[in-house]
């Protein structure tokens, strides 16, 4: 998908400074932000902060540290009830550990954290804390990717050259489960739109999982071959390398997929019983918690209707449970919970406008609705069992905030258990006795809290570095909201300028992302970026528009077969609520984004030439028939199926109004929105005559690393100093 921007919450800032409007106090003389701690790394703030995001049982979770020089990393038990910190492991000094081993990641961890995978020169190791030996596990030519321990830590599986392999630990013997792989054929390897579109990056392309019992593995097996190829040129040395990527647009054919089940007593597979030749997908296989049947769902092409169906894995036989249409698009189930007792599964909708959850049986019928309203639960965090608890996160009181509650399976007793205004992410410990939050608003940074299960405080596990802050005078950070001509009322932020002076004018900065579904505008502490723009005395400001997350479904569905619609109409209005302020310079007016963000703000510059002055894209789609298959199709339809709205939405189609200043950047190997994106838009643009400026990135991908984000930083940073400060 076209990513979200990383809001860099690992690094965040406590707003200390007084606010102070014309007519207010002095302010007392205090440090200021740098570039290099605003955008370069986060190891050169003021401050690091290191989460803990696992657990190790119901009572212990797992801390992280790594060493600043050595870059090895420690793994830490730490008792919830009373704090005590036992080391599990240092890698730089565990015995019969070679030092390279020290500095690796581990690929794979068995869920007791008692043995680890290493990749290491394309071949896997095993290292166990039990007899402190490291073992090596293959010696092939090809790369083993993705290790997974079995859940009984017996076995591994992984794939190499396209098939799919398991090893057994304890006997040091691999077995081939999968024999058919090739530069096509893909057994336990996702198809690049769907590790980027279904599983959205998070699988990092394995599509293989084990059975509860480790007798089976279920996979995907993807044939590419139907799809059409796009070249990526990497443009170094003499000859250069290219790069054949299987990347199917709009209309194209997509991978064929089939969903398999093999056995490791025999390697034999079965296959679910789909139509191999059918247009459709097949994706999210979820065990039964008894390991005797599979549940995988199916979605057609169109993208408007989805199934679940259970499988049984010894014949592959599968009987529909659950069948869902919309008029305007379905989404994978990604956090369907199945329940141990038998009794159904629970599953998070927004069939009726907003996100819910239901409680059906396993023969399709609802037991009970356990939410409802005009608010929009985010995702299922856990289900206790036992106590007849689901645990969730959702936007109820606030649509800016995100709050963990929990309700009775029955739908009874609804009850918030975060009470801090602002955004939480939570981690519930395995038997749902604990929850570690991840905390931020608009005056807080980022700091981490244990609580029990019911809400109760325990103690903060990391606080931040608030303290060191308080030498810093940041801008801070304010919710607004915008009225619309037609009635809508747009949730918005801006961040003034320290010692801001109504009298004076200032240009502004909207940052945006703009997708459909997503939010830029939360009760959160602002990135360091922002606060250093602001802080040089501009006004930045971001809004969501009515096919946000803020709107429900019902909002969303707003922008089917209409991208670039919605957005433009609300970044207008708030432009023209912004010029009606007496301290905004109209003649600045600028927009930033990247991937979605930067094709809004492309279109700002063009379709919204009238208002938007100034525009700094990264890597922008231009043209909705140039994007993949999988979310294009999902908002817009086919190209023939919406002709018009295909042709509203490109950027290419307002390319002669531009009149403001706008630079577009791009790497030449982004793979997911191509650079020929870029390209003809400035075909376009050097034909109507109009100036702009335009930056390639070598070797770069979606984003950049290293070197080349730093010299993007710069060019940025530069841009609104000279545009917009005189500087």
């Amino acid at each position: 998908m076209l990513r979200k921007r990383i809001l860099f919450q690992t690094a965040i800032f406590l707003a200390v400074c007084s606010f102070v409007f014309a007519g207010g106090s002095g302010q007392q003389e205090t440090k200021k932000l740098t570039f290099e701690q605003a955008f370069q790394s986060r190891d050169r703030g003021p401050t690091r902060f290191m989460l803990t995001t696992s657990w190790l049982d119901d009572e212990n979770f797992i801390l992280r540290q790594q060493n600043e020089e050595t870059k090895s990393l420690s793994l830490f038990k730490v008792s919830a009830k009373t704090g005590e910190k036992t080391l599990i492991i240092d890698f730089s000094v565990a015995k019969n550990l070679p030092p390279v081993f020290g500095t690796l990641m581990y690929s794979a961890a068995t869920p007791d954290y008692s043995a680890f995978i290493f990749s290491f020169g394309n071949d896997l190791y095993l290292y166990s804390l039990t007899t402190q030996e490291l073992k090596r596990l293959t010696a092939t030519p090809e790369e083993e990717k993705n290790p997974r321990f079995s859940p009984n830590g017996k076995f591994i599986a992984y794939t190499r050259a396209n098939n799919l392999f398991a090893c057994d630990l304890e006997k040091g013997l691999e077995y081939q489960l999968t024999a058919d792989g090739s530069e096509t054929v893909y057994n336990g390897w996702e198809s690049w739109v769907y590790m980027e579109e279904i599983s959205i990056r998070v699988s990092q392309y394995a599509a293989f999982w084990w059975s509860p019992d480790s007798s089976r593995i279920a996979f995907l097996r993807f044939d590419d071959s139907p799809v059409p190829t796009f070249p990526l040129v990497r443009s170094t040395g003499v000859q250069s390398e290219l790069e054949i990527q299987h990347y199917p647009r709009p209309g194209d054919p997509n991978p064929r997929v089939k969903l398999g089940i093999v056995s490791l007593s025999d390697g034999k597979s079965v296959w679910v019983n789909f139509d191999d030749k059918a247009d459709q997908y097949i994706a999210c296989p979820i065990w039964f918690p008894d390991s005797s049947r599979l549940s995988c769902q199916w979605m057609n092409r169109g993208q408007d209707n989805i199934k679940i169906f259970s499988a049984d894995p010894l014949t592959g036989k599968k009987r529909e449970i659950y069948d869902e249409k919309q008029p305007a698009w379905v989404e994978f189930f990604k956090d369907l919970y199945i329940f141990k007792d038998g009794s159904g599964f629970l599953l998070r909708s927004d069939k009726d406008g907003w996100s819910h959850l239901y409680y059906y049986d396993l023969q399709g019928k609802l037991k009970s609705q356990l939410t409802s309203g005009e608010w929009s639960v985010e995702r299922i965090s856990q289900v206790d069992e036992n106590k007849k608890w689901v645990f969730f996160m959702a936007r109820k009181e606030k649509t800016t905030e995100v709050h963990l509650f929990r309700v009775g399976v029955d739908g009874q007793s609804l009850e918030r258990l975060t009470k801090e205004p602002g955004t939480h992410s939570v981690y519930l410990s395995p038997g749902g006795s604990y929850f570690l939050d991840d905390f931020s608003n608009l005056d807080t940074p980022e700091r981490q809290d244990l609580y029990q299960s019911d809400g109760t405080w325990i103690r903060t596990t990391n606080p931040g570095q608030a303290q060191q802050l308080k030498e810093y005078g940041l801008a801070k950070k304010e919710l607004l909201t915008i009225p619309t001509e037609d009635g809508c009322v747009l949730p918005a932020f801006w961040i003034l300028p320290p010692g801001f002076d109504q009298s004076k004018k200032y240009p502004v900065v909207f940052t945006i992302y703009g997708g459909p579904g997503e939010t830029d505008v939360t009760n959160s502490f602002p990135r360091l970026s922002l606060l250093y723009l602001a802080q040089e005395g501009i006004i930045i400001f971001s809004v969501d528009h009515r096919g946000s997350a803020h709107f429900g479904k019902k909002g969303t569905s707003l922008m089917h077969r209409n991208l670039g619609k919605w957005e433009m109409n609300d970044y207008i209005e708030s432009v023209k609520w912004l010029s009606k302020k007496p301290f905004v310079d109209s003649t600045k007016i600028g927009i930033t984004g990247g991937s979605y963000g930067g094709y809004a703000t492309c279109l700002a510059l063009t379709c919204g030439a009238d208002y938007f002055t100034h525009g700094f894209a990264r890597y922008p789609v231009s043209d909705w028939t140039l994007y993949d298959s999988i979310y294009t199709e999902r908002y817009m339809d086919k190209p023939e199926e919406n002709k018009g709205g295909y042709e509203f939405g490109s950027v290419l189609t307002h390319a002669h109004k531009l009149k403001g200043k706008l630079v577009i950047e791009h790497g030449d190997l982004d793979d997911n929105v191509h650079m020929q994106n870029t390209i003809q838009l400035i075909n376009i643009l050097m034909d109507k005559d109009k100036i702009f400026d335009f930056v390639l990135y070598p070797g770069q991908r979606h984003g950049y690393r290293g070197k080349k984000r730093e010299n993007s930083d710069r060019r940025y940073v530069d841009f609104w100093f000279k545009n917009f400060l005189n500087r």
